[in-house]
């Protein structure tokens, strides 16, 4: 009998892991354009994480829009006519995410803070940047990529069983 209500909640009770199977349309197209461009979804997710929350209808007043905060150049650059959409907004930003991957060589520090503050910019200064709104970013990015890196590398409790 001691045994029969801890077994009959984890029968009842949904798994709330982000390890698991992602559930919601952003998640799937996360899982789905990081294998296809060849990046880690974890850093698609931690970029969505720092940007927007989660949030497809975020717009910043600068005027970055939906899950990954694109740019209005950067998002019809990179495809997203409509910016809300979360499938348009999620495959632009992990195609201007992997174009960064090639011209910093994977190093992801600089990734997220070309992403933050422009290619450009982060390409001459490489990592000497100052500006602490950058070095915060940068931070803020790494600390949910290893979060989430750490949380997929962890047997899920359907694997354990």
């Amino acid at each position: 009998m001691k045994w029969f209500i801890p077994l009959l909640l984890l029968i009842l009770l949904p798994f709330n892991s982000k390890a698991d199977v992602p559930s919601t349309l952003a998640e799937r197209c996360v899982q789905h354009y990081a294998a296809h461009y060849r990046v880690p979804p974890e850093l698609i997710s931690a970029l969505i994480d720092v940007e927007s929350r989660w949030n497809p209808r975020a717009l910043s007043n600068k005027g970055a829009m939906g899950l990954m905060q694109l740019m209005p150049d950067t998002a019809r650059r990179y495809g997203a006519a409509q910016p809300f959409d979360v499938e348009q907004n999620i495959a632009a930003g992990t195609r201007y995410v992997t174009t960064l991957m090639w011209e910093f060589r994977g190093d992801l520090r600089l990734v997220a803070a070309a992403y933050y503050a422009g290619d450009r910019w982060v390409g001459q200064k490489q990592l000497n940047y100052r500006n602490p709104d950058v070095i915060a970013y940068v931070e803020a990015v790494r600390r949910q990529y290893v979060m989430r890196k750490q949380a997929a590398e962890r047997p899920s409790r359907r694997e354990t069983r």
